[in-house]
């Protein structure tokens, strides 16, 4: 008795221009629904049909489709590559859990650098060339950026681009020349492509700093074969972005595609889906079928994961992401003492703020305001209090770096408002502080780093967001004062991550966070939390928070809500 069909599939190669072949299902009606559900992503212009790209997953999906719903093939090539494509899946799903069980038969580097890797950076490698797509959460202070660069060894994976944040391609170019001379690279200076580039004299690595991304985008898309994005949150706010536009092409046309941090989400667990958009499309699903699955509850535009752990452990499952803690390779350092204080804050400045602060608070509170109304005052309102209150605190702040100068030698201080800085750059000028803010060139930020680390400065005074991905830190200091606090954790623990790393001395980091009962800071220490129960599950591998970190916060409806209680009261 011959086994009843439902339709026929046939395999389409790429075409020109294409990088990928398609399948095109021709099936019952009935089918053709059922079908539709299980690829999302399925093409159905016409009825009957449905078209899928190629890949290793479609293709297993396809199988698993048919012990129900049975299909023909159009041809012998398409039973064959659909046989292939299944069993590159199979075989890839053994390869990830022989790299995890530490069983798995590496070949040698094609070529070694002139630093010897450690076998977890080495098996990093293993599972990036296994699945293709990954994001790397190794905790701070591991060698993401060697790590990153051991995979280019490969002959399939040059040309390479690699994107970093404004302040950061000076460390790739110091990590390539000590560790990978063998390696061309070219850092895009500007956002206009070089003559050398244009004209053909390309390197085996380009640095492509995020804000320079978009002018360089058409003319690199499908040039590399490895794209490495470099503190890949900067991506979080997804492909809506300039930067995020060129990521996601640059990315999509790429054989391997590597995101790098230690802390990819730094407020909800939305901000994944935004990250594997980029990284690896469709593995998440729509947006929407990402938080219809994933979802628990919505705050505003953002959204939040029900079950953060779980979905850690997916990804991990699937070879998406890897993160290992210092405990789990044995590179064990001592954990962050993690000071809160109170200080006073001067009522003067508050008091500048509070007429303005209510007027906005009632704006942001109102279900009469238009959405633009209530998302401008918001803005305004997280400006003005957050920097009133750190104008209020500055004073209180200077005197407790300089007794804590008394004891240490140099310390690092974080903030984030200009006017703040000012304050304590006139408080604290015996100390010769320097700054590595936002309004600095790269050149003048590592000039003032160095001066901390090697010269005069007893202070650095370092923008809360310039923090990721600096090194060297460590060898000056312990010490990390929070006189301004951010509203992610996670920025918090990007700046203890500059001080807690391979270099550091026996000695713990101290952090302080400096925080007063007035002003902004109650409503960010009372929040905070809830951003952390978002973003540490999913990194960590038992699903827990973890033990080295802060607390968080909610933002603009916080901040009015504290403001008109106490007007109120």
């Amino acid at each position: 008795m011959t086994e009843r069909t439902y339709g026929t599939y046939a395999y389409r190669p790429p075409q020109k221009g294409e990088k990928r072949g398609t399948w095109q299902l021709t099936l019952e009606p009935a089918v053709a629904v059922r079908a539709k559900r299980v690829f999302s992503r399925a093409r159905s212009a016409l009825r009957g049909v449905v078209e899928l790209t190629d890949t290793i997953e479609v293709a297993r999906d396809l199988t698993w489709l048919m012990e129900r719903w049975p299909l023909d093939p159009a041809d012998y090539e398409s039973s064959a590559h659909l046989a292939e494509q299944a069993d590159a899946h199979t075989e890839r799903e053994r390869t990830l859990a022989s790299i995890a069980r530490g069983d798995y038969a590496r070949l040698p580097l094609p070529v070694e650098p002139a630093r010897t890797p450690r076998e977890y950076q080495l098996a990093a490698v293993d599972v990036l060339r296994t699945s293709k797509r990954l994001l790397l959460t190794d905790e701070l202070g591991l060698g993401k950026t060697f790590t990153g660069l051991l995979g280019l060894t490969h002959v399939d994976a040059l040309p390479a681009v690699i994107v970093t944040p404004t302040h950061l391609p000076s460390r790739w170019v110091t990590e390539l020349n000590e560790s990978f001379p063998t390696l061309t690279f070219e850092v895009a200076k500007k956002t206009k492509v070089s003559t050398a580039f244009e004209h053909g004299q390309r390197p085996d690595v380009l640095i492509v700093p995020y804000s320079r991304l978009s002018g360089w985008e058409h003319h690199i898309v499908g040039w590399p074969r490895t794209v490495v994005f470099d503190e890949v949150q900067e991506l979080r706010r997804g492909a809506s972005t300039q930067k995020g536009s060129a990521s996601m092409h640059l990315s999509e046309a790429a054989e391997y595609t590597l995101g790098l941090t230690a802390t990819p989400v730094y407020n909800y667990g939305d901000e994944v889906w935004e990250l594997f958009n980029i990284i690896s499309p469709a593995t998440l699903g729509t947006r929407d079928e990402f938080l219809r699955e994933w979802g628990g509850w919505s705050y505003g535009t953002h959204a939040g994961v029900s079950d953060p752990a779980a979905l850690g452990s997916y990804l991990r499952e699937q070879g998406l992401m890897l993160g290992r803690t210092r405990d789990e390779v044995g590179l064990e350092l001592p954990q962050t003492i993690k000071v809160p204080h109170e200080v006073e804050a001067d009522a003067t400045a508050l008091d500048k703020v509070k007429g303005d602060a209510a007027a906005m608070a009632r704006l942001i509170l109102s279900t009469s305001s238009t959405r633009e109304e209530r998302f401008r005052a918001a803005g305004e309102l997280d400006w003005k209090l957050r920097e009133a209150t750190g104008i209020a605190k500055a004073p209180y702040v200077a005197e407790f770096c300089r007794l804590i100068l008394e004891a240490e030698d140099k310390l690092v201080l974080f903030g984030w408002h200009r006017a703040v800085y000012d304050l304590w750059l006139d408080a604290l000028k015996a100390y010769n502080p320097v700054m590595y803010t936002g309004t600095e060139t790269p050149k003048q930020k590592d000039a003032a780093a160095d001066r901390f680390v090697n010269g005069d400065s007893r202070i650095l005074i370092m923008s809360l967001r310039s923090g990721a991905g600096v090194d060297g830190l460590q060898k000056a200091t312990n010490i990390a004062v929070f006189g301004e606090l951010d509203w992610s954790p996670q920025v918090h623990e990007q700046g203890i991550g500059r001080l807690r790393r391979d270099g550091m001395g026996a000695a713990p980091p101290v952090a302080y966070f400096l925080h007063s009962k007035d002003g902004s800071d109650p409503a960010l220490m009372e929040t905070l939390q809830v951003k952390r129960n978002q973003a540490e599950p999913i990194v960590s591998p038992d699903g827990r928070l973890l033990t080295n970190s802060t607390q968080d916060i909610n933002r603009s409806r916080a901040l009015a809500e504290l403001i008109l209680g106490t007007a109120r009261g």
